[in-house]
């Protein structure tokens, strides 16, 4: 038995199977875009531990940053002794987001904590109940935010669930564009929106409307930019804190801070986590300075909440960010995936839509014949790709979306070497009769 076996047998056994694997993988170490596995194996990660590892693993400087703080203080609880490293996490993330002229952020543990703060901050604020959501959304699994959640298979067996959350269909042209042009759609979908305030819950008893600019489990789907604008109209006029949840496109992912930044569009309050703390457990809350002191004192925060060594671990990956300039390289990146997909669609009729925003790039396999979701086939390229030693994961409702969550700091070689990967692992499992086309469309490209 290896030792990836060995480990995964003690996980079988001591691990409720609860917990999700996704994969067969094990790692042992990491360093860049590359993972050690316990039989000493490297695996290009294409994963990103689910959008969290931006910066890339074990980077020099984050783990000195961790290794300093750990030397100087553990824990106090925010609550009870004011330390520095929260507070310069807390103005470091005013000044890279700024939500209108004064902004404030709470740190907590996690992306899932956010959402739980920002819809009770939200409700304070507005002294409302309802919350809107969306179809395909994802927005963790405690109780609000597995509630917010679409996809039914994370929460089986789990409800009742929160009260007054409201879900409407979430802007997706390719899945529900019906022949409009992009403009037409956005104007249906809005007066969508206006019609459930008169047939799902009154505007008046809505304190929030929660929305991921880009939906991440939900299959990298980007809302269209005239949706957010009116979604901001909509909520400035009926006095709806707007909210966004940027746990997966933020810090770098789509080549800015924010994913908002592309839409031009601002929320109220914005949610953040994943790779903001480079690896280690973080999350905040950021917004308009008058609607986050809209929660009355010890409603919101917890005991380990922006952790001194969580802050230092994420201070020390946003300069990486900004010394690297890795928004520019995921522009880079994404334009690099984005073509090579492209380019397979072009002569794979498995491939359906190619779609994302910067490096937050994935593609959709289908059935050839019609056109419907191929979920068991996207498993079987992901599990194909492993065992070429690249590690890929899947996304949308029907799990037929691969998507490409590498590091930001891959090498243009590594990437190209994932990529070919996955390229021939589409082609070879989409038509076994053609097995092998992967490899000449690497020789062409080299050629």
């Amino acid at each position: 038995m290896t030792e990836n076996e060995k480990l995964l047998a003690r996980r079988e056994a001591v691990v409720p199977r609860g917990v999700p694997r996704v994969t067969t993988a094990t790692a042992a170490q990491g360093r860049g875009a590359v993972i050690i596995d316990a039989d000493g194996n490297e695996i290009l990660d294409f994963a990103g531990g689910i959008g969290v590892m931006n910066a890339g693993h074990c980077q020099d400087e984050v783990v000195g940053a961790i290794s300093r703080q750990a030397g100087q203080l553990l824990h106090t609880c925010f609550h009870v002794a004011t330390y520095e490293p929260y507070v310069a996490l807390a103005e470091k993330l005013a000044e890279l987001l700024p939500h209108g002229d004064h902004t404030k952020v709470l740190l907590i543990n996690s992306g899932a904590e956010a959402v739980e703060n920002a819809v009770k901050i939200a409700r304070q604020a507005t002294g409302r109940p309802a919350v809107i959501c969306f179809s395909e959304a994802f927005h963790g699994r405690t109780l609000m935010g597995m509630t917010l959640t679409s996809k039914v298979g994370y929460k089986k067996g789990c409800g009742p669930f929160a009260p007054e959350i409201y879900r409407v269909p979430f802007p997706n042209h390719g899945l529900r564009g019906d022949g409009l042009d992009m403009e037409d759609f956005v104007e249906r979908e809005l007066d969508r929106l206006q019609d459930a305030f008169n047939t799902l819950v009154s505007a008046r008893d809505v304190a929030a409307i929660i929305v991921e600019p880009v939906q991440g489990e939900g299959g990298f789907v980007p809302a269209p930019p005239g949706y957010l604008r009116g979604l901001r109209e909509i909520c400035d006029r009926e006095g709806i804190v707007l909210i966004f949840d940027e746990v997966q496109t933020g810090f770098c992912r789509t080549g800015r801070w924010a994913a908002y930044e592309h839409f031009g569009v601002i929320p109220d309050l914005s949610t953040w986590a994943k790779s903001m703390g480079g690896g280690l457990p973080i999350g905040a809350v950021v917004g308009r300075a008058e609607v986050m002191d809209g929660a009355e004192p010890g409603t919101i925060g917890g005991t380990y909440g922006g952790n001194p060594v969580a802050c230092a671990s994420a201070l020390a990956t946003i300069r990486i960010m900004e010394d690297l300039d890795l928004n520019a390289r995921a522009t880079q990146i994404g334009q690099e995936i984005r073509r090579r997909f492209e380019a397979l669609a072009s002569r794979c009729a498995a491939v359906g839509e190619v779609r994302g925003l910067g490096a937050m790039m994935a593609m959709e396999l289908v059935e050839e014949d019609s056109r419907q979701p191929a979920g068991p086939l996207a498993g079987q390229v992901a599990r194909d790709c492993l065992e070429e030693g690249v590690l890929v994961i899947t996304a949308g409702p029907a799990g037929n979306v691969i998507r490409i969550l590498s590091p930001l700091v891959i090498t243009d070689e590594e990437l190209d070497r994932g990529l070919s990967v996955i390229e021939d692992a589409v082609l070879r499992l989409s038509d076994p009769a053609g097995a092998g086309a992967g490899g000449r469309i690497v020789e062409e490209r080299q050629a």
